[in-house]
């Protein structure tokens, strides 16, 4: 908690001034030893920077960032030469100075024109001692693991630092209630779950603590943030909550993520800029995550937004081109019965998928001259030829259609499983199981319903031992 708020708290030294409305924005500001260079005046966008304005410092060291419309407030930043640059909050009024020294501007900055950043700079100042006092404390800690008596005393100590903190930090939000440092602080705040209480006769208590902490701290994990003020969109701290709350709290399944994403585009429904950030970031991050079954929760967002009139922000022909994607995706989600295919084989006769009595089929597309299908084929056979016995059969689909390779291949390496032919596609493997690629993995249960997608070969045998186990 304790560093998680001096890194981002750290990086705003930052002015907060309040009273002129629409008015522009107008920043003079003073650079001791830096002239005749040029200098940037930069914003935060979720996680990315973008400049808004350039100037030029005269003999002196000064320049100006002027404009005739105002900012859209949050955390921006004035980028030095020489990769150096300090952040500074662009709130309600946007005329001041600024003064620092190019060698020592982090500990020479000043801001003046306004009370409240007088405030702020104090504030700063007590917080950093705090933190320093903080990881002094830590340090200590970490020399004395082995004294009992010392862990002891300096938990405790550790512990009033935290509460004194705590206490500053609501102080600050307090005091400056409606401003942009206001706002921020109180965005960045964690949860604390209470402590979880429980009846003396109660079954598996740690089991029970631990999912009713982490129920308490989903449910809550956004009291702090406001998803109608879109002064947040213009800093990290909405997309870095974004992020730890799907990458690292939500369970990590399509449907409990679905369900939170409900939750927040609900949440800010009030506001189209923050439901258009919130909604790309959502997007984005589930398109790209590598997680088996996140594929889902895109198609849902691209159903629920895309596709449904919400995102005016896209083109038709971008719109067209996600759903043909979607359109691919669909019916091989987790959870859907896979598709029937039924062609030719190697050994003869037509085989049906839906004819295998087995626990578990892995489906496997490839090619034989396909340089990752020749590293992953012969570690498939060393894994059928362990447990075809045990309830596991394999399904191959050749994707090419050069049937002397495939017959050479199978014939020289003894593959055994059955090995499908459809150079024609009549089935339409390619487009009921999206293969764009080989190898393409699947397994599916014994009622031909999918439960695992693209995986390595080295990982079906572990994830078979875990469903066997979870289904007992």
């Amino acid at each position: 908690m304790r560093r998680f708020f001096f890194t981002i708290i750290l990086t705003f030294l930052s002015v907060l001034a309040f009273g002129q409305v629409n008015k522009g924005y107008e920043i003079s500001f003073k650079i001791d030893g830096l002239s005749d260079s040029t200098v940037y005046l930069a914003y935060h966008l979720g996680d990315k920077q973008y400049l808004k304005d350039s100037v030029r410092l005269d003999k002196s060291g000064n320049g100006l960032f002027k404009g005739k419309e105002p900012l859209p407030q949050g955390i921006y930043m004035i980028v030095l030469p020489g990769r150096k640059y300090f952040e500074m909050l662009i709130p309600d009024d946007q005329i001041f100075s600024v003064t620092c020294n190019y060698q020592d501007y982090f500990k020479t900055l000043k801001f003046s024109g306004s009370d409240e950043n007088s405030a702020f700079l104090d504030y700063q100042t007590k917080w950093v001692s705090m933190q320093d006092e903080a990881n002094r404390i830590d340090n200590r800690v970490q020399k004395n693991k082995s004294n009992n008596d010392s862990i002891r005393v300096l938990s405790e100590l550790r512990k009033n630092q935290e509460d004194k903190m705590k206490l500053f930090l609501n102080e600050v939000i307090n005091k400056n209630k409606g401003s942009l440092l206001a706002l921020l602080i109180k965005a960045m705040l964690p949860i604390e779950v209470p402590p979880i209480v429980l009846p003396a006769n109660t079954i598996n208590p740690d089991s029970v603590k631990w999912i009713r902490s982490y129920l308490y701290n989903k449910d809550h994990f956004f009291d702090n943030i406001d998803f109608n003020d879109e002064r947040l969109l213009r800093t990290p701290i909405l997309q870095g909550k974004l992020n730890a709350f799907f990458s690292n709290t939500v369970i990590q399944l399509a449907d409990s993520i679905n369900k939170e994403i409900d939750k927040i585009i609900q949440k800010c429904s009030g506001n189209h800029k923050v439901f258009q950030f919130v909604s790309v970031y959502l997007f984005n991050h589930f398109r790209e995550s590598e997680i088996m079954g996140h594929d889902a929760v895109m198609v849902k967002l691209a159903d629920d937004i895309y596709l449904s009139g919400k995102a005016e922000w896209t083109t038709p022909e971008w719109r067209e081109n996600l759903r043909k994607e979607v359109d691919r995706i669909r019916p091989n989600l987790i959870g859907q019965k896979g598709h029937e295919l039924i062609m030719e084989t190697f050994a003869g006769p037509y085989a049906s998928l839906y004819d295998i009595k087995k626990d578990f089929t892995i489906l496997y597309f490839w090619e034989p001259n396909c340089g990752h299908c020749q590293e992953a084929t012969p570690k498939l056979k060393v894994y059928y030829d362990k447990v075809k016995n045990d309830g596991i059969e394999v399904f191959t689909v050749c994707t090419q259609s050069d049937r002397a390779k495939w017959e050479k291949y199978i014939g020289d390496n003894n593959l055994t499983w059955i090995n499908g032919w459809d150079p024609k596609r009549l089935t339409n493997f390619d487009y009921y199981y999206n293969v764009q690629s080989t190898p393409t993995i699947y397994i599916l249960d014994k009622n031909k319903v999918i439960i695992a997608k693209k995986l390595s070969v080295e990982s079906i045998g572990p994830f078979i031992e875990n469903w066997r186990k979870y289904h007992k």
